[in-house]
């Protein structure tokens, strides 16, 4: 039976704080990863079509993360169940946009040089399967609020990756450099945690469940990366493009100097 003093009006205040300034520090640091590579001249609007369509909606969840956890935090239930449903119409969009453009990435070639192309191709994949399953695993405890922000907690945490990785030198970190990212990412909700078992005395269970997640998305990267299934599903995804060229696990070569 569902414990009902769980997300009540006593439990809420402590947590509000908590949640609010881990929104504003998670969709913080990923907005400022891709705006110092814009000021950085590393991207372009000469992108494709497709990359534009994903950065608008990818930027949409960031915002409507922040408003519905800023919402909750006020306790207006009724916009922040109205915003959910837009949010979950936006969840398939974030899924399908954010692969094709992994994929298209892949079978053009063009992956950042610190990143071996098959793992590039898994771990993104792998990162947005992880943020869909705990935000729709946080919809199905929406009535528990502690499971629910929570649960919306590790989502997030899963898409900090391609901001993080442009805020931090990664060319220096290879051949780790996605593991670094993910150790910079665990980060949040490691200090959320701390901080939240300092005000409720306990490690709320809903921590263990998206940290098995998130960790479960390196394993899973790691095991197809490296294992028989990686290079023949690298190979069907590149067939009869630039990227079938590329070897899956060699780093690419680092961009040259701009042309004069």
């Amino acid at each position: 039976m569902l414990d009902r003093s769980i997300g009540s009006a006593r439990t809420l205040p402590a947590d509000r704080g908590l949640f609010v300034m881990g929104a504003i520090a998670m969709t913080g640091v990923t907005v400022a990863g891709f705006g110092v590579h814009l000021l950085a001249g590393r991207s372009s609007f000469e992108a494709p079509l497709l990359v534009h369509a994903h950065a608008v909606v990818f930027m949409g969840w960031l915002a409507i993360y922040l408003a519905q956890t800023a919402l909750a935090a006020r306790g207006a239930g009724i916009w922040h169940r109205r915003l959910g449903w837009l949010a979950m119409a936006w969840l398939p969009l974030m899924l399908i946009l954010g692969v094709f453009v992994v994929v298209d990435m892949v079978r053009r070639g063009e992956t950042p040089f610190f990143f071996r192309p098959l793992q590039f191709l898994v771990l993104d994949t792998a990162s947005l399967l992880t943020f869909a399953g705990l935000t729709l695993w946080a919809v199905t405890h929406r009535r528990n609020t502690d499971w629910h922000a929570r649960l919306h907690f590790c989502a997030m945490v899963a898409l900090l990756g391609p901001g993080i990785g442009r805020l931090i030198p990664s060319p220096a970190f290879m051949p780790w450099a996605w593991e670094a990212t993910i150790a910079v990412s665990l980060i949040f909700p490691l200090v959320a945690i701390v901080l939240d078992r300092g005000k409720a005395g306990r490690v709320h269970p809903a921590w263990a469940g998206g940290l098995a997640a998130l960790f479960m998305m390196v394993l899973v990267t790691e095991v197809i990366t490296y294992g028989p299934a990686g290079k023949p599903l690298y190979r069907m995804v590149t067939s009869g493009s630039a990227g079938a060229s590329v070897a899956p696990l060699d780093f690419p070569a680092p961009p040259g100097p701009p042309p004069a």
